[in-house]
This record gives structure tokens, sequence and C-alpha cells, in this order.
């Protein structure tokens, strides 16, 4: 493959010489490899050069990593600390965590609200992420803001601990606690990588406990331990500094030394080597999950570290034994016994050790012993069938087009040179990485089989539904899991927020803000357009950026078409037109989809029918081929039909557990009533089971036409390479006009609603009323008005009921709509014990915020929505939404710049009208999702009416 200009190196940086450990392997097997291909696969794969970079160090120790990308007016700024879960030690796990949270708030320059408040003004998002060896910090802006992010940026890496307080500390502990509450919890399934980890590591392996850390630790942090594990770990020589973007190298240079020159190096202490990860035998857990309505079962192996020569065939082996419908375990478990609706395969190999996974969510009331006698078949079958070259060559081909994905915005090119910087010692080492990859061979994944998996201990947990521990595997023991109690008055109410106001002696003026640097000009991507004969209207975007082209077709209707007494037809619809078309199997179809290096998906959803995807460039013409044969010669095979009943069906029964999902499914009752979109576009167990083949191919014909479609590509394609290959499809699709239903009244029913989980530590809350069609030209004004409530990490709700209170992990507000009114909806999870205080508080504030609003609300709000239209456009699928809304609603191309003149106009007195006029708490409805027992009763205080109890279907028992 030619090399893309977008990956051509100017830099000749050394690679880092890395010490790899390699695992003697000596397991004689007798697995067949089928003929590999002539030369190998080396000689066959495409060769991929490294991103361009500039790397150098300050005399501080800061690794600092640039590179230019003109493609759009932004920078993305990647502070990554080479610090993880993995640096904590037993009981008090979660402090990386942790600060990633700390640090997003004060520091002494920036001052109160640190970053958020700073990257809201410029315009810019920003967010950080912690796993067991890394913690990062990240911000796109426009790059006009670029000396402020880096000032910001440095201020929190010299200037920030002396902020933080007991205060500070108990106050973040609780949004930390919160979010474990939600993500872990309250969750189907959510304790089960942490039963897994404790059974895997040996005591002394920092990956045996979750980087979230327990509930017990993070109680007994304190400021003196915050303040240690801050001194040891976030020092200038323990970090990476990426800039990427649309760069002045020489003055961003001069800004990176100007700000983070002065921080002194701390030095980083030894990390003592952790102990081997050895089985001596399987150990089999279970647990009684209170949110599971299906058993699953999780199979781990331990394997081996990042960059280890066995982690790339490990790779390959997990998608050669579970990714498609030709592997040995899909065929097994999913076709040939019906266990599971579907099975995964992953190797995970990371800075310290590495894990391969098999994962079986099986159908309900399903025997684990059962499934797991399936998977010992299906690795037989692996054993006896071997690898083929064809199957090598797919695999090659999804691994290319992965790698590609993962460099599609700056920031995902920032995140790769950072990555590969703090584990590998060079930024460019992500070409040899892939060059890696892309060379295993046959013998290499059969060798690692016999390794690593063939007759060697592993962990087995079993998750099964409470009560139902019979369907465990069979000599199991019970899994040590803790649940926290739903107690009243457990974490006192938080308390004011004092900061520390000692400052750091600097030898420049840190206390004034840079300015701006030049003024941007946005502007919308050149959009071409074309209807074909067939009425079939196109648009597109010539992008070079990536050698990968992102298409959809996107048809008005989906669920909304459905007859309401027999709904799932359209996504059953969905599911059977990727199991194959009238000349191929699903099996040969998927091939034929992986060796293009492409995907296909199908899915429908409430008022939508969507086939879309993505191919290399090369492959467009081919990948459109198969796209026209999905679509007007699908296979409607019974066997697939009935394995897609039975998915659905099995999803139905996961999601009735779901309190998340509930929530979901009963406030679009609540607001949508008897019309068609309040009932859930995946159908109810009863309507599935009606359904026939028949009904599948009657919808197809009726409501799959070009009259409501359009085709939208953005990518590495020329406009009359598009029109052709979608010239076959436009000469055989034809069809008529569609009678669409009614809207729905924009009315509400108003009120406070309970649906019971026992034993829910979180309520999960939706509140909100049908109000606006995007369509409506009093949408946009209404989602500026929204802006400062929830539609800001800064606004009013997240700062009181996170930022000040500790209620909650997030919380938000928005408007949705289509042509079709949709509903404005808050939407967030908290904490059980503090289920009445968190509506009273968002009560209060949606009443006070329209008669509260202020001219610095405004300018707030103006100042982000003028500024973010700079990165409106970056990434593929922020193209493709701007041509859905030019087909879905006629707007223009740059009617997002058009928006900007609304946003100026805005005056303080529209807002509150606009308030007055959407934010009446009366009408809406406040839908609560959590545990009755202890929840319930105290809602009357609410003065909202008795608080009426519905079932998981949102129907009065």
């Amino acid at each position: 493959m030619t090399a893309q200009p977008w990956l051509r190196t100017t830099n000749t940086q050394e690679m880092a010489t890395l010490d790899r450990k390699i695992l003697p392997v000596g397991v004689a097997l007798s697995v067949s490899v089928a003929a590999c291909m002539p030369g190998g696969p080396a000689g066959s794969a495409p060769v991929i050069p490294p991103l361009a970079y500039d790397r150098y160090e300050l005399a501080n120790g800061l690794d600092v990593v640039l590179h230019v990308d003109r493609s759009d007016p932004v920078a993305a700024v990647a502070m990554t600390f080479h610090v993880g879960s993995a640096r904590e030690v037993e009981g008090r796990t979660g402090f990386a965590h942790l600060f990633e949270h700390l640090l997003f708030l004060d520091s002494e320059n920036v001052g109160p609200g640190g970053l958020d408040r700073l990257v809201n003004r410029v315009g810019g998002s920003m967010n950080g992420t912690t796993n067991r060896d890394r913690t990062n910090y990240f911000h796109v802006i426009p790059v006009d803001a670029l000396e402020k992010v880096l000032w910001a940026e440095s201020d929190r890496l010299g200037f920030f601990i002396n902020t933080v307080s007991e205060s500070v500390v108990a106050k973040e502990r609780e949004v930390v606690k919160n979010e474990k509450r939600q993500r872990v919890d309250n969750q189907p399934y959510g304790h089960a990588d942490a039963v897994i980890d404790e059974a895997l590591y040996p005591l002394g392996h920092p990956y045996r406990w979750q980087v979230i850390g327990s509930l017990a630790d993070l109680d007994a942090a304190s400021l003196a331990d915050a303040r240690e594990f801050h001194s040891r770990w976030y020092g200038p020589d323990n970090a990476t500094l990426v800039v990427a973007g649309d760069l002045d190298v020489a003055q961003t240079k001069t800004w990176i030394e100007k700000y983070f020159g002065e921080i002194p190096a701390r030095g980083t202490p030894a990390v003592p080597e952790p102990p081997p990860v050895r089985l001596a035998e399987t150990d089999r857990l279970f647990h009684e999950d209170n949110f599971a309505r299906l058993p699953e079962l999780t199979l781990t192996w331990p394997t081996v570290a990042l960059f280890h020569q066995d982690s790339y065939a490990l790779n390959f082996l997990a998608d050669m034994l579970a990714e498609g419908r030709a592997t040995p375990l899909h065929e097994v478990l999913v076709e040939e016994e019906g266990l599971a609706p579907r099975v995964s395969a992953s190797n995970r190999s990371q800075e310290l050790a590495g894990s391969f996974t098999i994962r079986v969510r099986a159908h309900a009331g399903v025997d684990l012993d059962d499934v797991y006698a399936a998977v010992e078949s299906a690795l037989a079958r692996f054993e006896s069938q071997g690898v083929s070259a064809d199957e090598l060559e797919r695999i090659r081909a999804r691994t290319e087009a992965r790698f590609y994905r993962g460099l599609e915005s700056t920031l995902d090119k920032a995140f790769h040179l950072a990555r590969y910087n703090t584990f590998a010692g060079s930024p460019g080492h992500g070409a040899e990485d892939i060059a890696r990859q892309l060379a295993v061979t046959g013998d290499d994944i059969v060798r690692v089989y016999g390794a690593y998996l063939r007759d060697r201990p592993f962990v087995a947990a079993s998750f099964v539904p409470s009560g139902q521990a019979d369907l465990a595997l069979e000599a199991s023991r019970r899994a040590e899991v803790v649940e926290e109690p739903i107690v009243f008055g457990a974490e006192a109410e938080t308390a004011a927020i004092v900061r520390g106001t000692e400052r750091t002696p600097s030898a420049i003026d840190r206390t004034v803000e840079p300015p701006y640097g030049a003024p941007l000009v946005s502007s919308a991507p050149t959009v071409w357009g074309d209807t074909l004969s067939n009425g079939l209207t196109v648009l597109g975007v010539e992008d070079s950026e990536s050698p990968l082209v992102r298409f959809e077709l996107r048809m008005r209707g989906g669920h909304l078409l459905e007859n309401p007494d027999r709904t799932g037809v359209a996504n059953l619809l969905a599911q059977t037109m990727t199991e194959g078309t009238a000349s191929r199997t699903p099996a040969e179809l998927e091939e034929a989809i992986d060796l293009l290096g492409a995907t296909i998906r199908v899915f429908s959803g409430a008022e939508t029918f969507v086939i879309a995807g993505s191919a290399l460039a090369r492959n467009f013409g081919p990948t459109m081929a198969l796209l026209e044969e999905m679509l007007l010669e699908p296979r409607y095979d019974s066997e697939a039909f009935e394995l897609a009943r039975q998915r659905v069906i099995t999803s139905l029964g996961q999601r009735s557990a779901n309190p998340n999902a509930i929530a979901q499914d009963v406030y679009g009752r609540l607001l949508y009533g008897e019309h068609i979109l309040g009932s859930n576009p995946l159908g109810s167990p009863e309507s599935v089971r009606s359904i026939e083949i028949d009904d599948l191919a009657e919808f197809h014909s009726d409501f799959l036409v070009p009259a409501v479609a359009a085709f939208h590509v953005v990518g590495d394609v020329p406009r009359e390479d598009v029109l052709a290959s979608l010239a076959p499809i436009s000469e055989r699709w034809r069809g008529g006009t569609i009678q669409f239903p009614e809207p729905p009244p924009v009315s509400s029913p108003g009120g406070v609603y309970f649906v019971d989980v026992p034993g829910a530590t979180q309520s999960v809350l939706r509140i909100g009323q049908l109000a606006l069609a995007e369509s409506n030209p009093a949408f946009y004004p209404a989602t500026v008005m929204n802006f400062w409530l929830g539609g800001s990490f800064s606004g009013n709700l997240n700062s009181q009921l996170r930022e000040a209170r500790g209620y909650t992990y997030g919380i938000r507000s928005d408007f949705r709509g289509s042509e079709i009114p949709g509903p404005f909806t808050i939407s967030t999870g908290v904490r059980s014990n503090v289920t009445f205080e968190a509506l009273q508080l968002i009560k209060d504030i949606v009443e006070r915020y329209g008669p509260e609003f202020e001219a610095a609300d405004l300018d707030a709000t103006q100042s982000y929505l003028l500024r973010a239209n700079a990165r409106a456009f970056e990434r593929p699928e922020a193209k493709l939404r701007l041509l859905g809304d030019m087909s879905r609603y006629g707007f223009p191309a740059d009617y997002l710049l058009q928006r900007e003149e609304v946003v100026r106009e805005m005056t303080v007195g529209r807002v509150r009208m606009l308030a007055a006029e959407h934010l009446d708490v009366g009408r809406m409805v406040w839908l609560v999702v959590g545990d009755a027992r202890t929840q319930l009763s105290r809602l009357r205080g609410l003065g909202l009416g008795e608080p009426v109890v519905l079932d998981r279907e949102g129907r009065r028992p």
C-alpha cells in the first residue's frame, strides 16, 4: 500500500530498545495450520509509517511531543502521567482515579472551577481517564486558545496541590463513590471484573484491585494521603505532554518552555517488580447478581504484558475464536447449541501483565455447565481445524482498518503519540507495533494457544440471577462481593468547600490569563450533492485526511412505521439483513466484508432505519456492491431469524433488570403515551414471539424505499466514484411514497412516578416533558437557553449536584427532537439515600433558573457557543451528522455557522422568557427508578402530588 501523506514522518527519532522477557512455550500440539499465504504474511502486509512528530525533553524531565495537523483550526492537548491504580498500595486504592477528579478542580492561578470553566469559555471540550497504568487529561480547543490552555495545564501540573483541602477531598470522594455506584454497584455484572482480578492476580500484585478503588478505601482517604500520593507521581519527569493540531511549532515551544520549564522535577520512586501471575489450579467462583436476569460465564487465563512478542498472536487468537459467524465459539454456542445470543473473546495486554478472556452471557435459565462444555467443544474444533490463510487475511484487514479508525481526529493522534511515548519510550513506536501485529502467522497463533490456553488453569466466574445459584458452574465457591447497604445519613452532608490559599512562587506572573491568538475564521466543509434516477438524495464530503470512508444510507421510518400491535419488526429486519444475502450465507457475507477492511451495520431506531459503516478508501466500490446485495437481496433465512428473535427476547429480559434501561423505557411511555413512540423499538417479548419472516419481507417492501432515504458519505473518495458505485443501486431500487403517522400531542402527564428496583444503591432520575421538533425555528433558541442550566459541565445542575453536594457522578439536561417534537430531559443517577434531597434541589434550580439568570451566565453561554464551531466539523462522524441534518431538515451546509447569529442576539430577557415557556416543573414528569422500600414515601414532600407506582413496563400494577 502506498503510504498516505497524512502518515508520512518528518522525524527520525530513535526507537527505544525494550527489554522484553520471552516466556517459554515448548508445548507440543497436534493443531493443524492450513496453508498460509505464499511468501508469508509479512510480504503482503501493508507498510504503515509512523505519525510525524517532534519530540524533545525539558530540563525538568517533561517529555514534549508536537504533531502538526492542518485539517482544522483546532489543537489537542494531552497530558499523560505514568501513574494508575498499579502505583497504589492495598488499603489505599482508588487514589489515581481520585486524582483524575481532583486535578479538574481549582489551581492557584486559574482559580475556582479551574480548567472546566476556562475550557468552557474558549469553546473547547475536556476530560480525563484513568486505568491501571496511566492517567491522562485532554482538551480539544480552537487553536487561538492554545496559550491559555498551556498556561492552565501548567498550573495544574505545578501550582495545584496547595488548593486541595480536607473539604475538597471529602466532596470529590463522594463524587467518585457515586461513580462507582453508577458504573459498578447498580449495574448487572458490575462486580465481575473485581471477582476475576482478585482470583487471577496473586497477593502483592497491583492488578488485584479495581481502578475505581473500594468504598472503604475511598472513605479512608485523607488530605495527607492525597498530598503524599501527589508528591510521588505527579511531577513533570513522570509525564508526557502532547500538543497536536494547527500549530505554529516555534511559538508552541516558546509557550511550553515559559509555562512548564520552571516546574521542578520531583523524581519518581522505583516501582517494585510485581510477582509473576501463575495459577496453580483452576479457580471457580460464583455470585448471585441482584441486577442480572441472565447467567454469564467468564473464563480468564493469565497471559503476557504489553508489547511482548506473544501479545500480537494472542490478539489474533481472540478474533480467530469468536469474532465472526464462522468462528468456533460462535458456531458451537450460538448456532449449534443455541445456548447464548453471542460470545466474545479478548486479549488484554497491559504494562505489567495480561489476560485472555472468553465471556458468554447465556439465554435465561441456561446451566453454565452446559456453556462450559460447549466452550471446550469449540476449542477442540479450533485445534482440529487450525488456522487458514483466508482467516488470517480477514483479521489483518480488520486490524489495518481499526488502526486507521484510531487516528481519525487530532485528539486520536495525540493519544496515539502519548501512549507509545509513555509505554514504549518513543512516540513513533506505533508503526513498529502495527507492523508486528500484521506480521502474525498461523504458526504464531497455534503456538500461543498451546502456551496460554490449552490445558492451562484459569479463573471461571459465574454470575447468575439472584436465587439461581444452581445455574453456576459446578464446584464453584461463592465470591466475596461487597454490596453497599442503603443507610440514611451514611454520608454527612457535604460541608462548604474551603480551598487552600497558599501560593507557590513563580518566575513569571501567572495570575494574568494569556490573550487569545489571531482570530479564527470557521468554515463549513464543502458538500457536494446529487439526486439519483430513483430519487435517492446523495450528499458527500471529500476528505483525504484518512484512508477511510464513512457512509450511511438513512431512511426515515423504523419503529415509527410499525403496527403498534406488533412492534419489533423493524429491529428484527435490521438484524436479519446482516445474516447473509440471497446468494451468500451469513458467514460468506461476513467474510466478504472483512476481507475489504470494511464494516456494515444495519440498525433500526425510533424514527430511522439505517445501513452504515466504513471502508478502506481503496475498497469503497466493492463495499457498495455488498451494501446493494444486503439492501435488495435479503436472505430471510429461518434459522438466522430464530436466532435473531431469541437474541431480542434475551435482551429484553436483561433490560427488565437494568435500572437505566428501565428508566429509558418507562420515561418514553410516560411522555408519548399510547403513540407508537411510547413503546420500545425492540418490541415486547410477546410481540417479538408473534412476528413471522413474512412480516419482515412486508416491512422491507413497504417502507425501505428511496423516496424516504438519503445516502451520506465522508472520506477519501471523489464524487464521481461515489456516484458510479451507487448507479447499480439506483437502477434496481425503486419504491413509492409513505404515509407517516400523526405526531404525538405535545402534552405531559406531569407528577412523580416510581419504579421499584429493590436494593438499588442509586436512584435513576428522568425529568422532563415533550417540547419541540428540531425542525422548529424555536428549537435552537431553546437549546441556547438550556446551556447554562444543564447543557454544560459547568452549568447550574452539575455545579450544584456534583461539585457542591457530591450527590451524583454527573447530571445534564437537553432538548432532543426530529421532524417530530421530542423531549426536554434532565437525566442523572444519585445515591439512593439522597433521592429526595436531589429531586428537591433539581426542582429549586429549575424554578430559579429563569428569574436568576444573569449577564455573566449569558457571557459564558455565548463564549462557548460562538467559539465551539472551530471543532464542529473535525471528526468524520460530525461531518456525517451535518449531511444527515441537511437531508433530513433541509438545513444549509453552513447552518451551524448561521446559528451563531441566534447566539449573538440572545439576551438575558430572552433567556428568562424561554425558561418560563419550557421549564414549568408542574408540567414535567418526575420519574425515579430505585429502591421503593427506602425512598418512595419521602417523595410526597416534593409538593408535586402523590407518587404513582409503576411496574417495569411503565404501567400501573
